[in-house]
């Protein structure tokens, strides 16, 4: 199996590592961040100008993509690469995010406490998850092999297992019974990934168990023992910042490190830096992206409003007179043409523009943070990297 892909770590230093990973569509230099184009785009932002600051991989979802415009759509188009016209790597989640987005709301939701009033969750069963279409209100039904096969024929590079994320307040008894419903989807999922395999797409299985040091590392031991090509550390990461590191340990401790170790949906500046000392490779987050659309444009330290935040907020009137841009040492385009001053009232304007500049500022920043952060590992001056971008 996946003779067409392969993971060759180049450097590490204590248990971070530089790496690349090699696809039918081109190479991944890790640590490297992914880019959520949810609905087969990174909002406001071609494919040309994802590629011109520094962009490796995108990530595209799963179960949207089913919803509308569907698989067969996309395949009749050529796949997915070539209907929305990226040529590089590819990735899809597997659509189980969404039983737990849909039914308990989003990662950053459960950090906060919150809960989601609107699911659109009907149930779960041990075939799969019901949910009401968002487009059409139809209940559907998603399966291990469903999403398979879903993956499959939108062509993308890497496919995900289906799993059941399980929400921060769920027991340890339901944890436990859900990561096991979770071991035999992907279980399931494995098998129908072999039985159409033409060495195209390669599987990433997820470990689960919530917050508990003996599931996650039951669930890293089954992810081990099967043929994936790599593993993605997924479920409920607790209650805060520091309980989340906890559970990344828990799952890490276990873990093959002949694989490429994915987080999935984590990726603000912090939780770089604290996953690649963990020894993760691969991140994605829409964080940054979103962020951006509310006027929210990623500085290192000594540019930002507060140190409790990572990014400065351009709507606030402090920026209407200032001319610089948003970081001098940037080479991205939007800093390169504007300042913060024109951004502000592109903001004030309702200007889709301001929305467009400051998603490929943010973009490069990851990026940019992504290469020093290589570097660091590679030259040995982690320490002076992390005390630039921290």
């Amino acid at each position: 199996m996946y003779k067409n892909f392969s993971f060759t770590v180049l450097k590490c230093a204590g248990l971070k590592r530089v790496g690349v990973i090699r696809t039918p569509h081109g190479e991944i230099q890790t640590p490297a961040f992914i880019f959520c184009g949810t609905k087969a785009s990174v909002k406001g932002i071609s494919p040309d100008q994802l590629r011109a600051v520094g962009t490796q991989i995108v990530l595209s979802n799963t179960y949207h993509l089913s919803v509308f415009p569907g698989s067969d759509y996309i395949r009749e188009r050529g796949g997915l690469h070539k209907f929305m016209g990226w040529n590089g790597p590819l990735l899809t989640d597997s659509g189980g995010f969404q039983i737990f987005s849909l039914g308990h709301g989003s990662v950053a939701d459960e950090i906060k406490g919150k809960r989601n009033a609107t699911s659109t969750l009907e149930k779960i069963t041990e075939d799969g998850a019901y949910f009401r279409s968002y487009w059409d209100g139809k209940i559907q039904l998603l399966t291990p092999e469903r999403s398979i096969q879903l993956q499959r024929a939108f062509g993308v590079d890497f496919v995900v297992s289906f799993d059941e994320c399980t929400p921060f307040h769920g027991d340890k008894a339901y944890t436990e019974h859900a990561m096991e419903r979770s071991h035999r989807w992907e279980t399931r999922s494995l098998e129908e990934f072999k039985r159409e395999d033409d060495d195209s797409q390669a599987l990433y299985g997820i470990v689960q168990g919530g917050v508990y040091p003996d599931l996650r590392h039951r669930s890293a031991q089954f992810v081990n023992e099967n043929d994936f090509f790599a593993t993605a550390i997924g479920g409920t990461l607790g209650s805060s910042k520091a309980q989340m590191y906890e559970v990344v340990d828990m799952a890490l401790d276990t873990l093959r490190k002949d694989r490429p170790i994915h987080l999935l949906g984590i990726g603000c500046i912090g939780d770089i830096f604290a996953g690649v000392e963990k020894g993760i490779d691969t991140f994605d987050c829409v964080h940054p992206t979103r962020i951006a659309r509310h006027g929210g444009a990623l500085v290192k330290p000594n540019a930002r409003d507060s140190y409790e935040r990572e990014h400065i907020n351009l709507k606030r009137s402090q920026y209407a007179d200032d001319d610089r841009p948003i970081e001098e040492d940037c080479d991205c385009p939007c800093c390169r043409q504007f300042s913060r001053a024109y951004l502000h009232y592109l903001l004030k304007a309702n200007e889709l523009l301001a929305l467009s500049a400051i998603t490929l500022h943010n973009i490069r920043f990851m990026n940019r943070l992504m290469e020093d952060v290589r570097l660091g590992i590679m030259e040995g001056n982690w320490q002076q990297v992390k005390d630039k971008w921290m």
